[in-house]
């Protein structure tokens, strides 16, 4: 161990231990001389000299020592070298907490769960599915180097991420029987679909028809399009937009997919610059039948192909309402449930220094006991003339 000054600047606060001492000097006990007639006839002696005496010196040490614990204070004073070396043994949600004391080979290990904030094993087993490779990263790099960890885990891990976990320290990865609860799947409401068409003209508009019934539960009475004609005021860039109108696309539309919207193009509407750069759905050949794009804030999509079911079969098969669905959702999440045979950390990463151990607080506590003895010593009844 070692004591380290962030601040050594702090130190010449130390300067004010004259205070306290040249308070003392000159404040001692006052000796007022009295005259006796009996010894005027009596020859003079030279008188002794005066030596440097401290009157209450228990008091004094006292004032000095609270001086100087507040000069090391204002130091900034830290501990290097005081690592807790201690086994970890970390447990993973869905493991037999049983099982996990019977295994700590060391009466002093550490026990807790591998969640937010590292609880120890004797609560209960945090709710939710924890990020495993995020939360293992970061107990490695919190630990000193000398640590021993050791990480139990059911058999199947949920939560885990996409790289294997690599850490700065051999881990003892012990898999046992069972598995995490897997997390709540999540059920994106359908999209409500704005529809443009030319008057009189709606060649493939049956099937969004369709497809948009699909999409609502039995229960539901609500409707998920919104049909009108191209004059019609254009909806929230929020909500997804089906063009059915041949020709040039008008600029408000253009400024409408800029500032954020989604646009659905049919095969013989045409707008200027666009080159398609994904191909969202493809048929059972390889051929796209939309192509997608960025434009400015928003997304264009286009079919390849007339929406008719000669030249277009997609249209009337079963699957054609959850493709056309897809095509305005945001990829799903990445699956993040893996076998723990194959999510064992790796070693090589980087060792991180652990923080020095911060003084301060424990010297704010000791000053303030100081202070409640320097004022009972200074303040109490039996005193003489205090200074």
């Amino acid at each position: 161990m070692s004591l380290s000054l962030l601040l050594p600047a702090g130190l010449a606060a130390l300067a004010a231990l004259l205070l306290p001492l040249l308070l003392h000097l000159a404040r001692r006990h006052e000796q007022t001389p009295t005259d006796f007639a009996a010894l005027r006839w009596l020859r003079q002696k030279p008188k002794p000299r005066h030596r440097i005496r401290f009157d209450e010196w228990p008091l004094l040490l006292v004032r000095l020592l609270l001086l100087t614990l507040l000069a090391l204070w204002l130091a900034k004073p830290v501990l290097s070298g005081a690592d807790d070396t201690r086994p970890w043994i970390i447990a993973i949600p869905g493991v037999d907490v049983a099982g996990v004391r019977r295994q700590a080979p060391d009466a002093e290990a550490r026990l807790h769960w591998l969640a937010p904030g590292f609880p120890s094993l004797e609560q209960a087993a945090p709710a939710g599915t924890p990020a495993i490779g995020s939360l293992l990263r970061q107990l490695d790099a919190e630990l000193p180097p000398g640590a021993p960890l050791t990480v139990i885990v059911p058999a199947t891990l949920q939560g885990a991420d996409a790289e294997r976990p690599l850490l700065s320290r051999a881990v003892t990865w012990t898999v046992v029987e069972g598995a995490m609860a897997a997390p709540p799947a999540f059920v994106s409401p359908p999209p409500t679909l704005a529809v443009r068409h030319t008057a009189g003209n709606d060649t493939g508009l049956r099937y969004l028809r369709a497809a948009a019934l699909a999409w609502q539960p039995a229960s539901s009475t609500s409707s998920s399009l919104q049909v009108g004609t191209a004059d019609e005021p254009l909806p929230a860039t929020t909500m997804p937009l089906v063009w059915l109108v041949p020709g040039p696309v008008p600029a408000t539309v253009v400024q409408w997919i800029v500032s954020g919207g989604t646009l659905l193009l049919a095969n013989d509407s045409a707008l200027d610059g666009f080159t398609a750069d994904t191909t969202p759905w493809r048929d059972a050949d390889g051929a796209a039948l939309v192509e997608a794009a960025r434009r400015g804030k928003g997304r264009v999509l286009r079919f390849t192909r007339p929406l008719r079911a000669d030249a277009m079969p997609e249209l009337v098969e079963a699957d054609f309402p959850q493709h056309l669905r897809a095509l305005f959702h945001a990829p799903g999440a990445a699956p993040t449930r893996v076998l723990a045979t194959d999510y064992a950390p790796a070693t090589g990463g980087a060792t991180y220094p652990v923080a020095p151990r911060d003084l301060q607080p424990w010297l704010a506590l000791l000053i303030v006991l100081l202070v409640l003895v320097e004022r009972w010593m200074a303040t109490r009844r039996i005193r003489g003339v205090a200074p």
